[in-house]
């Protein structure tokens, strides 16, 4: 039997799902308590139920973990029927992105280190899941396969100043072997969202993908690696970790998270691990060749809603599926919604229009990133109520 085969029969793979954030860009949709990964966006299912659902590809039902907060985890409980209760856990504070990868490691480290791990964010719209699929299961085989790390590049298609961007180092041709042919490169580096100018040269280099947030790694590579590069937080996750399972396990959870430092896991692993060198960080980039959206704010959903192409996406409304007679004249690129309403516009272009029971939201597309900055105002005027 070759080594591969061997460890595909033998590889554990535990998808966790980060499912802590507040979604302020959606904005009146989504609030603290129902944030936009428990909304449905796009169609019927929730943003964390459409997640659930591809993974239900790769893993069973019961390896997969999700990361929440307590303003979220009884409605996630609910969405989310067949999961392990014991596996949804809601952060006693948010902490950002490191300290939940971190907890998932050291969790898994104590009874399986050599589990693969996947992170996926609980709010992105990923299609041709049969292509999904394919690419999570070459990155956990490469995770496995030593003390490697992989992170999923989506193709760059323009100069988006709102992704992270990863640079593409050459082909490793043993690596792509384990990754079934499909081909793998090394990572020189990760770029946090640059300037326009700087991601107009990154496109033009045809060498950088977006980074997508998706990580594989083993427990204990992930574990070692914090270790390493957050000295501080390892004890903690170790304290927590030793108390999982135990009556103890939510007070001392409660009392040691927020101790760690709040910090992406972006700036807490990947970039000083990429500071390594190509060769010997062992960072590796998969193509996520598949469709592809993280649905940031307004505007990415009217794209996605749209289905067309940039030239038509200008022209094309898009208005909610149960509004009631709604007429538009001499207006294009808009995006409306407000169930149950009869909406009419006239002469109006690039325009997100959302309306819920007690807030409207009016502002433009291209304005439609800002739309967090209505929450961080309302929080300074005492509206707790609206946020």
């Amino acid at each position: 039997m070759s080594d591969v085969r061997q460890m595909e029969e033998t590889l554990h793979f535990a998808p966790v799902i980060l499912a802590g954030g507040s979604g302020t860009r959606f904005w009146p949709r989504s609030r603290r308590s129902r944030a936009k990964q428990v909304l449905a966006l796009d169609g019927e299912q929730t943003m964390i139920q459409q997640t659930v659902d591809r993974l239900s590809k790769v893993s069973s039902a019961s390896d997969i973990w999700v990361i929440t907060n307590d303003l979220l985890r009884e409605e996630i409980v609910r969405q989310l029927p067949g999961l392990d209760e014991g596996k949804i856990l809601n952060e006693p504070a948010a902490r950002n992105t490191a300290p939940a990868c971190a907890l998932a490691a050291f969790l898994l480290e104590t009874t399986n280190p050599n589990a693969v791990i996947g992170i996926f964010p609980s709010d992105h719209v990923v299609g041709d899941i049969d292509r999904f699929a394919e690419i999570v299961k070459a990155g956990a085989k490469i995770a496995a396969s030593g003390e490697r790390i992989v992170v999923l590049g989506v193709p760059a298609t323009k100069a988006e100043t709102g992704y992270g961007y990863i640079e593409r180092g050459e082909a490793v041709d043993a690596v792509t072997e384990v990754a079934g042919g499909i081909e793998v490169r090394r990572v020189r580096r990760f770029t946090e969202k640059p300037h326009k100018a700087l991601a107009e040269v990154f496109m033009a280099s045809g060498n950088y993908a977006w980074n997508s947030g998706m990580f594989l790694w083993s427990a204990k590579t992930l574990a070692s690696a914090i270790r390493e590069h957050c000295p501080a937080m390892a004890p903690l996750m170790e304290k927590i970790a030793a108390a999982y399972g135990t009556p103890e396990f939510t007070q001392i959870f409660a009392e040691v998270y927020p101790l760690c430092e709040n910090i992406s896991i972006d700036y807490a692993v990947l970039e000083p691990r990429s500071a390594k060198g190509e060769e010997a960080s062992e960072i590796y980039c998969l193509p996520a060749d598949f469709i592809w959206n993280d649905l940031g704010c307004w505007s990415a959903l009217h794209e996605h809603v749209a289905h067309c192409g940039p030239d038509d996406l200008a022209k094309k409304n898009i208005f909610d599926k149960t509004n009631q007679a709604c007429v538009d004249i001499d207006s294009q690129g808009n995006y409306v919604y407000a169930p149950g309403k009869a909406v009419a516009l006239v002469g109006v272009s690039d325009l997100v229009v959302v309306e819920t029971d007690d807030a409207l939201l009016i502002t433009t597309r291209e304005r439609s990133q800002d739309v967090g900055r209505v929450v961080a105002e309302l929080k300074r005027a005492g509206r707790e109520d609206l946020v």
